[in-house]
């Protein structure tokens, strides 16, 4: 009895199988899927990418818009505060960043808010429910790892001021100075979004801030409108005759004035 072996093909041999069938897999892919038979399908045409046209290509360009004078050339040192060696920012009192600030901003003649304003940021230990300063929020804007401090100072008419703040060697640095009149402010992978509402039916101006290594401040990344966000419906309560077992007889209900528990 004789035994038969293959034998392998050449090198040579076999990478010319390979490259063939590999141009037959590509030619698969670009002329579409196969059909049922097997045989290759097109898928279409492909639409030709055309250039854009400008118009009127003749007519001069708007001159670039002067540099925004609201807003930071960089991390801006906040004086009249100690030093936190600890780098930890949640240790500072945020009334006492904010009354910093304002005394900063009356040294080189640029208030952020009027008198009637600083007056109640100045009685805000005094009288609380009228404190215009929003409890203090910690976020990692800058992606060390560490938390920086935002603050919120409601204005007139709805308007809210938004600072945030890092440690900079232990120094207090202002990052981000803006104000809008938001629908909501949100931070998003140290993002700080602002929505506010528009003349626009449904739609909502969009503002993003997030952080420049170069730069060392928070900047504007995207400013857009965007379609409206709706909020969700909020969840209602079913009435006690349609949880109740008829066999049994409900008990009282007893109900308590509001900001009461039993």
């Amino acid at each position: 009895m004789s035994l038969h072996r293959s034998l392998p093909l050449p090198r040579r041999a076999w990478t010319v199988a390979f490259v063939l069938a590999a141009m037959v897999a590509v030619t698969l892919v670009a002329t579409g899927c196969t059909g049922t038979s097997g045989e290759p399908r097109s898928a279409g045409a492909t639409s030709v990418a055309s250039a854009p046209a400008r118009l009127w290509p003749d007519r001069a360009p708007a001159p670039q818009p002067p540099p925004d004078k609201t807003g930071l050339d960089g991390p801006s040192p906040l004086p009249g505060l100690p030093r936190v060696p600890s780098g930890n920012i949640r240790t500072l009192n945020a009334l006492d960043v904010v009354k910093a600030q304002i005394a900063e901003d009356a040294r080189h003649d640029s208030p952020a808010f009027d008198k009637a304003t600083e007056r109640e940021i100045n009685q805000c230990g005094d009288h609380p429910r009228r404190c215009p300063v929003r409890a203090p929020e910690y976020q990692d804007l800058t992606h060390d790892g560490k938390d920086e401090l935002i603050v919120g100072i409601e204005g007139k008419e709805h308007a809210l001021a938004i600072w945030a703040y890092m440690l900079r060697g232990g120094v207090v640095n202002r990052i981000l100075d803006t104000a809008g009149i938001p629908l909501s402010v949100d931070v998003s992978d140290g993002d700080v979004i602002m929505r506010e509402p528009t003349d626009s039916p449904g739609y909502e101006m969009r503002t993003v801030h997030a952080w420049d290594e170069r730069r060392q401040t928070m900047e504007i990344r995207t400013m857009e409108f965007d379609q409206k966000v709706s909020s969700p419906a909020p969840e209602r309560t079913p009435s006690p005759e349609r949880t109740r077992s008829p066999e049994r007889t409900p008990s009282p209900v007893r109900t308590h004035a509001p900001g009461h528990t039993s």
